[in-house]
């Protein structure tokens, strides 16, 4: 933060204080004991940035651009804690996997299929692109 505040970078400083406030918060919930495990933290920014995804696509519908800038430069500063996220083309084979695996053979057993996904890809893709992957394996 004193990086961002030094060199007056307002975007990387928004993106750091909604971090660090997030961070804060979860620690003092009930139950935390003052102490956050690692994949809470990827769960907590993954929840930032989705926050700002969805803030994003309302200002673009209601023609803010002003306001989608700053929802933008957010998410760019959030995911830089993020690891390394997978696009479609690299979830393919492993839900492949994970169908075999399962044995899923129709739409209706994609709740089985997302159950393991979520918890095998947790960090590394979000919620939203693995249920479209997992939908259209299982149509074909």
């Amino acid at each position: 933060m004193k990086d961002a505040m030094k060199a007056k970078d307002e975007a990387g400083l928004r993106g750091l204080r909604a971090i660090k406030a997030a961070i804060i918060i979860a620690k003092t919930a009930e139950g935390a004991g003052g102490e956050i495990k690692e994949e809470d933290e990827i769960k907590l920014l993954q929840k930032l940035v989705k926050q700002r995804k969805d803030s994003l696509t309302i200002y673009q519908q209601q023609n803010r651009a002003d306001l989608a800038q700053k929802e933008e430069e957010e998410i760019a500063v959030i995911e830089k804690f993020l690891p390394q996220q997978l696009d479609a083309a690299a979830l393919k084979p492993i839900i492949e996997k994970i169908i075999a695996e399962t044995g899923a053979v129709s739409a209706a057993e994609m709740g089985k299929v997302m159950g393991v996904a979520s918890k095998q890809l947790a960090g590394q893709a979000d919620g939203k692109t693995i249920s479209a992957v997992v939908k259209e394996l299982l149509t074909k």
